[in-house]
């Protein structure tokens, strides 16, 4: 039996408390905010996506940050463990669009009870509104932690467990990037990730609420393509976000803060541009004596048609008969690339993760024991990895979590 000191009552903290309770250690939990999983609980807008029911060997696809760092603590503790983990602790569960995993009831809240609980029932000591302000270090060997307040409790095993930068109001203030600068433990730069982007031009806010579902997004450098996808999007009154902006932002972050970038949304991504020249054609031909802004009703959006036809070269009284195959075609161009400036992400305050964080290069990842300080594991967030929306991020705190506990077996 060892003594387990956890930083960090989140997602990764809480299961890493379970894991070694349950292999038979005393766990103690040191968590600065009033309560377990805040950040937990408003994880998938409330519903908690915990893990996504892929084919195991598709997982690494969705990891931006390190996917090969993951491999043996992914195999030890896989998405379908993960699922099975949680129906033990009681918890109903249910696979959506995307292989997304919630659970039953759509309420986070089940989550973290079932984590709480089984926490309680195994004898973890939870300390809330305590901080963890250094972790003791002797002859590079974790020892102990000191609180706020001065006061010392040690242990033979540490895990830190402390979260990103994201959403900075559930307790994600960067506290686990402090302690390991302290230790000298190199940390890669920070970023926000999974986060809106804001947009310069000013129509955009006129599409506040409208959300396009199969279309196709582009951004480039003016020197190549950076990132290209198909799927949903929503206008926002700063600019853009929905899932196929989240993702992009994944990738395309660090490029924004060397400067701006261009978008291209296409529209109509299922028909080529002759195709829908071709249609545009047929609903001239149908409509013969109606107005320019009529006959596009039926293409587009209603909220966009506004913003379409002040951004194009046609009159939106002018009749269709009238309307030239060069003003036509200038059109179908603007539907198949419609344009924006992107500016900048919207910061940590609305990014759902954190790209960046603790080196993976200095972690074990069969253990996740730091190579520099022994006893001291490192979980979550606070690694340098991160994958995209879909229940994946919330699996690597599981997996790297099991992976310590099984880390710390080895070390007895």
């Amino acid at each position: 039996m060892a003594e387990v000191i956890i930083i960090g009552g989140g997602a990764a903290g809480m299961a890493a408390a379970v894991f070694a309770a349950e292999a038979g250690h005393k766990v103690q939990v040191f968590e600065k905010n009033e309560k377990l999983g805040r950040k937990l609980f408003i994880t998938g807008k409330g519903r908690c996506n915990f893990t996504n029911a892929c084919e195991t060997e598709e997982f690494f696809q969705y990891v931006v940050s390190n996917p090969k760092f993951l491999y043996s603590a992914f195999y030890g503790f896989t998405n379908q463990a993960a699922i099975e983990f949680f129906e033990r602790l009681g918890v109903r569960t249910k696979i959506e669009r995307g292989n997304r995993v919630f659970p039953s009831s759509d309420h986070s809240s089940d989550i973290i009870r079932s984590l709480e609980m089984r926490m309680k029932k195994l004898g973890v000591r939870i300390h809330l509104n305590t901080r963890v302000e250094e972790v003791l270090v002797k002859e590079q060997k974790a020892y102990g932690v000191r609180l706020s307040g001065n006061t010392e409790v040690h242990g033979d095993c540490l895990i830190l467990a402390a979260g990103g930068c994201s959403y900075p109001v559930t307790g994600s203030d960067g506290d686990g990037y402090r302690i390991a600068e302290e230790l000298q433990i190199p940390v890669k730069p920070l970023s926000p990730a999974l986060v809106p982007l804001a947009v310069k031009e000013d129509y955009i806010p006129m599409l506040q609420g409208l959300s396009l579902r199969n279309v196709s997004l582009k951004i480039s450098d003016h020197k190549k393509v950076l990132y290209e996808e198909f799927g949903e999007l929503l206008f926002t009154h700063f600019g853009v976000s929905g899932p196929l902006v989240l993702k992009a932002s994944s990738y395309i972050g660090n490029k924004l803060e060397q400067g701006a970038l261009k978008a291209f949304i296409d529209l109509k991504p299922a028909l080529s541009f002759e195709q829908l020249d071709q249609r545009l054609v047929r609903d001239f031909e149908a409509g013969r004596n109606k107005q320019f802004k009529s006959v596009i009703h039926g293409l587009l959006p209603s909220k966009l048609v506004p913003v379409m036809l002040a951004l194009g070269r046609i009159p939106s009284e002018k009749k269709v008969n009238v309307i030239t195959k060069e003003e036509r075609q200038d059109f179908v161009a603007l539907v198949k690339a419609f344009p924006m400036t992107l500016l900048k992400t919207r910061g940590f305050e609305e990014a759902i993760i954190t790209q960046g964080g603790i080196d993976t290069r200095g972690i074990n990842p069969s253990t996740m024991e730091s190579k520099k300080i022994r006893h001291l594991h490192v979980i979550g967030e606070v690694l340098d990895l991160d994958a995209l929306t879909g229940g994946f991020n919330l699996q690597i705190a599981w997996s790297t979590a099991y992976a310590a506990v099984q880390g710390i077996q080895e070390e007895l």
